[in-house]
């Protein structure tokens, strides 16, 4: 790309208004976006001082310098800029197209289904678009695999090392330099680096990939970046999605306009099944299309999507029952080990049928996929703001999501995706899924907006307002949590949980560990709360997992159990090596990679407690100070035991302690949990033993009471009552 000479500020102060007026207009062009403000600033003070007869010949010798150091740097980065080349994909032939848009409109939508090359080849087009010289190419990517694969993937076809002009940022990880000109990073980055930059001004495009997943972080970032454009006329911002309701993405950006690039797929035939059917008839259907698959098809894997784990056990029993010939029968769910999951990739004999949940719709690409039977149901996260339940209930899928299950068969060659349902069916269902802002809790995102002071969250334009009761109920958290008044407003409390990288609830617990000496314990819990377990019960090995891991198991607490896992393997990793301390994870069943996680959240929580100043215990806390601090956090999450197995919580809830755990052999009267999930039953996640006691003094500002049956005492000569003393409807005292 062709760039204009550079703008020469002029040495010598100016005397008139227009000199002024002239170099500000130059300034977007001119100079690096992290100091366009502080030199437009210091105009706006020159022209006030010129209007008014003043000198300025000091103050401008400054500015003047100020401002040649940050054109000098943007020059700098412009003479290293990589050379681009295009591969050959769908996108690089409308690599032109695309760089005009760019070129002509603050907001960009590209809609492309996988393998068109959209996610490594539209940052290359910003670079020709003449963007990322005065500030970065910021790409956010859902997960952090995802982010770090395509920095690696871009550099090499940049032909730079990684970290020089491409660079990426996870959690734990910055491979970024000062002469990066694209940088990868996951959208929780970004949200992170709003509340220490609000304007974003390292950044002179972003590019928000994946938009089509509908996540939390990505709505919010959205939602935030439309009114951030209105302020920084110079921020491009490019959407990649999906082929998937791309026209609301549009609408949301003023009618931005929209690039539609097709992928490299095959034609896909889809076949459809009768009328609903019930699991057992749902396995043998799927027997039956493998045998279709194996008379009439040619060769071919095959994946089967299903709803969850209990699901993909049942359907390989019946598989293997079916005595399939030269099949090989492979599980692929997120809770699998690396290893387990990676056997996907590998090569084999024969026919391979991948059962698998709806991990394989988007997050994971497998190999030589032939055929699809889609069994046209998945388990879908819900937050009930009435019961304050995560539930995680079978429903039937979207449309959107039924397409990109067919669409996986036809990456190699000509599909078959057979659907067990009918077409009526299919016609019937929602056209796309419900974004994970309208089924989840906000307390976390509202906390963030008090903090930022970005206005009510009822008027945030999110591209899908969330329901008002779940804008209410995730104050009504915030408030259980002493992070906001009964008006909204934010406590000195909610001040210090923002600065706390764990979700609401647990920041309150490691306040509260830090007055009553239990810190170090509560932030190994949090932390370890905050990660995926680490615990892996791989299938043809649960028994010996189940053994390795009762040897950490508290019969009183799940917490405790997480802090005597973290206890053993600290040591056994300070006196083995590296690669020691990896096999002795493995034999242990736990994951290296976790664990490694863990210990990283773990040093940053640590740090944010220094900064707090919180204050850290010299003595190992005791059973009682460990779990108040953990009440404080869990205070709607509590319950009595009511017959040998059932609780009563709060809000009348009724629930059973996980099977896992090890309180579910011998339950106490008193239990919290960190949360309750409804699958078959509602159960406890993470319980243990409490003092009923303790509620009385944690949640004083929670707590109703009543008086009832009133009688004269003589003795004392007074008219007593008895009080009765609830929680959220559950009577402790």
């Amino acid at each position: 790309m062709q760039y204009p000479s550079p703008f020469y500020f002029p040495v010598e102060p100016p005397t008139a208004i227009d000199q002024i007026d002239l170099c500000t207009n130059v300034l977007p062009l001119e100079v690096a976006t992290s100091d366009e403000f502080r030199l437009r600033q210091g105009l706006i003070r020159l022209r006030k001082a010129v209007v008014l007869g003043k000198d300025i010949s000091k103050d401008w010798q400054k500015w003047h310098k100020a401002a040649m150091r940050s054109q000098d740097h943007v020059e700098s980065r412009r003479k290293k800029l990589p050379i681009v080349e295009y591969p050959e994909l769908p996108v690089s032939n409308r690599a032109d197209e695309i760089k005009e848009l760019i070129q002509n409109n603050q907001v960009v939508v590209i809609a492309g289904e996988t393998g068109s090359g959209k996610t490594t080849q539209i940052p290359k087009i910003c670079i020709e678009s003449g963007r990322g010289v005065r500030g970065l190419i910021g790409h956010t990517q859902p997960r952090r695999i995802a982010a770090r694969t395509v920095a690696e993937r871009i550099a090499e076809e940049l032909k730079t090392p990684l970290g020089s002009a491409v660079g990426y940022q996870v959690r734990f990880a910055d491979k970024t330099s000062s002469e990066s000109i694209i940088k990868l990073m996951t959208d929780g980055i970004l949200l992170s680096e709003i509340q220490r930059d609000r304007y974003l001004t390292k950044y002179d495009t972003i590019i928000i990939d994946e938009a089509h997943e509908r996540s939390l972080n990505i709505d919010f970032l959205l939602g935030y970046l439309r009114n951030l454009l209105i302020q920084r006329k110079d921020l491009k911002l490019i959407i990649t999605s999906a082929t998937i309701d791309v026209e609301k993405f549009s609408a949301h950006f003023n009618n931005a306009p929209v690039v539609e690039v097709s992928g490299r797929t095959y034609p896909v035939e889809i076949i459809y099944s009768g009328p609903e059917m019930f699991d057992g008839e749902r396995n043998q259907e799927i027997v039956n299309c493998l045998r279709d698959i194996q008379e009439n098809q040619s060769q071919g894997d095959v994946l089967v999507f299903l709803s969850g784990e209990r699901e993909i056990r049942e359907a390989s029993l019946a598989l293997r029952r079916a005595q399939l010939k030269h099949t090989e029968i492979v599980p692929l769910y997120a809770r699998l080990t690396l290893a387990e999951q990676s056997k996907i990739f590998k090569p084999h004999k024969g026919r391979r049928v991948i059962l698998s949940t709806n991990v394989a719709e988007t997050s994971l690409t497998v190999p030589g996929i032939r055929f699809v039977i889609d069994t046209g149901r998945a388990r879908v996260s819900r937050y009930s703001f009435r019961t304050k339940v995560q539930r995680l209930p079978i429903e039937a899928i979207s449309q959107a999501s039924a397409n990109q299950r067919a669409g996986r068969c036809g990456r190699v060659s000509d599909g078959v995706c057979y659907r067990l349902y009918s077409s009526e069916d299919f016609d019937a269902r929602s056209p796309f899924t419900d974004p994970e802002i309208v089924r989840t809790n906000l307390a976390a995102v509202i906390l963030q907006m008090l903090h930022l002071r970005i206005g009510d969250i009822r008027a945030f334009p999110f591209i899908d307002p969330p329901d008002n009761r779940l804008i209410n109920d995730g104050y009504k958290l915030l408030e259980e949590l002493q992070a906001v008044t009964a008006s909204g407003k934010m406590t000195s409390i909610g001040k210090q949980l923002v600065g706390l990288p764990v979700d609401p609830r647990f920041a309150r617990m490691i306040l509260e560990a830090s007055g009553n000496g239990s810190l170090l314990e509560l932030i190994i819990i949090t932390s370890g709360m905050s990660i995926q377990d680490p615990r892996e019960r791989p299938g043809d090995k649960q028994q010996a997992a189940d053994l390795a891991h009762k040897q950490w198991q508290d019969t009183d607490s799940d917490f405790m159990s997480l802090l005597n896992m973290w206890n053993h393997f600290e040591e056994k990793r300070q006196d083995l090596s590296t690669g020691q301390y990896s096999k002795y994870c493995r034999s242990q069943y736990v994951s290296f990679v976790r664990m490694r996680e863990w210990r990283d959240l773990h040093h940053q929580l640590h740090r944010a407690c220094r900064e707090l100043q919180l204050k850290e215990n010299f003595n190992l806390a005791d059973y009682s100070a460990i779990h108040r601090a953990i009440l404080s956090g869990l205070l709607g999450q509590v319950g009595v035991r009511e017959d040998k197995w059932e609780f009563l919580g709060t809000r009348n809830r009724k629930f059973f302690v996980f099977p896992g755990s090890g309180l579910s052999k011998k339950p106490p009267k008193w239990i919290m949990a960190s949360s309750l999930m409804e699958t078959s039953k509602q159960y406890a996640l993470n319980a243990a033993k409490i003092d009923s006691e303790w509620l009385e003094s944690l949640a004083s500002h929670l707590v109703k009471k009543s008086h009832s049956e009133p009688f004269y005492h003589h003795r004392s000569g007074q008219v007593m009552a008895k009080e009765r003393q609830t929680l959220f409807g559950l009577e402790y005292c």
